[in-house]
């Protein structure tokens, strides 16, 4: 008797493609993308077709991410030396022959213009996860001190762009591969003790420091004119200061539950400069108020969590790397987005994850939330065991 077997139906060939996906972090993805499309469309409504290139380039992350989810830990350890090395290679060419916008030259035309320093958000807590994979149970100081230099590399070659910004994000998320590693508290108490004490005498004597005539050694100026408008921005309050200003004015104009959807004069009287990108989160503020910004909050924090969660969990020291630099990418991201907007830190160019317009932004985010969704699925669903001979 011949035995019939029935085809499997769509549904279920489609299904083991989504086992193992973390349901939570997926949840809190969606509720942050509504977030987004929501503050997207208020802003953007007569900004061309900013919210239909927003709803896109999410789309574009999602597919980014899903197929991302699917490849094995293992295979993406893989791309890190090549991606890492592509990607100073690029930076290395924009300082030669980039393109120079605004003051700054950050892109480089390869048939398609292209920001090479936004593949080292991605690559270089990659690279570093791979070199300490590498070294697992026989780490030296050496191996911290050539991890040290790989993040010095790319690090550098941005800030001489110069982008502070991005630079800032791409230390942050390598100095948290570090840590993670096992760098000891003692060698970094140090500089966060020097860091703050540097901060508060910049803060003390703001008066000096900020006089007409006066320049600080290291930065360029258009960085030294964001600290000193950062300290006081009633000191250009229609120049310099106006972007800190009106993002304060909004977010204080908001209340408790904002001035509802569609319904933000600072937002639609186009007071708010870059109400799109950088400062969605003032437009956000003003219509949806404190009650509104608690829900980002909680949603960013728990998303955070969710991220160091799984690299608790991870089985391999490249996924607990991997997974803790991607939780500090989130966290960098939100908190001086966030930041900057309130007026607690610099104006740097830096977007809010899922709510401020950027593809290449939204790209990267998309394969950092793909690794993060692969190192949770491979705990889940561990490589089955080849049968034993008898």
């Amino acid at each position: 008797m011949s035995a019939v077997f029935d085809k499997p139906s769509l549904v279920q060939r489609i299904l083991p493609l989504f086992r193992g996906f973390d349901g939570i972090l997926v949840l809190l993805c969606l509720l942050l993308a509504g977030a987004g499309l929501l503050a997207m469309y208020s802003s953007g409504y007569d900004h061309g077709t900013r919210f239909v290139d927003h709803g896109r380039n999410m789309l574009i992350a999602l597919a980014i991410l899903f197929v991302v989810a699917q490849v094995p830990p293992q295979k993406i350890m893989a791309f890190a030396v090549p991606l890492y090395t592509l990607g100073v290679a690029l930076l290395i060419a924009v300082l030669i022959f980039g393109i120079t916008k605004k003051g700054a030259r950050r892109w480089i035309n390869l048939g398609v213009v292209i920001q090479p320093s936004e593949i080292l958000k991605i690559a270089m807590p990659l690279m570093l996860a791979w070199w300490f994979q590498k070294r697992e149970g026989q780490l030296r100081p050496l191996d911290f001190v050539v991890a040290g230099a790989l993040l010095a590399v790319p690090v550098g070659l941005i800030m001489k762009q110069p982008d502070l910004g991005t630079s800032l994000l791409v230390m942050a998320a390598g100095l948290s591969v570090i840590f993670f590693a096992g760098l000891s508290w003692r060698l970094v108490l140090p500089p966060v003790i020097l860091g703050a004490v540097g901060i508060a005498l910049i803060v003390a004597y703001e008066p000096q420091l900020c006089a007409d005539g006066v320049r600080w050694p290291v930065l360029h100026d258009y960085q030294q004119q964001r600290i000193c408008t950062l300290l006081d921005p009633t000191r250009d309050p229609l120049g310099k200061g106006f972007h800190i200003i009106q993002g304060m004015i909004a977010i204080g104009s908001g209340g408790l539950w904002g001035k509802g959807f569609m319904a933000g004069t600072q937002t639609h009287l186009e007071f708010i400069p870059e109400r799109t990108t950088d400062f969605i989160f003032a437009a956000y503020s003003e219509e949806f108020g404190l009650a509104g910004n608690v829900f980002i909050l909680v949603c960013f924090v728990l998303l955070v969590w969710r991220a160091l969660f799984i690299a608790t969990q991870a089985p391999t020291l490249f996924g607990r790397l991997m997974a803790g630099a991607v939780a500090m990418i989130f966290f960098t991201y939100a908190f001086v987005n966030m930041g900057m907007v309130s007026g607690i830190l610099p104006v740097v160019g830096v977007p809010l994850p899922f709510i401020s317009y950027g593809g290449t932004a939204m790209v990267t985010l998309g394969m950092a939330l793909g690794v993060l969704l692969s190192i949770e699925r491979a705990r889940r669903q561990p490589v089955p065991l080849p049968p034993k001979a008898f």
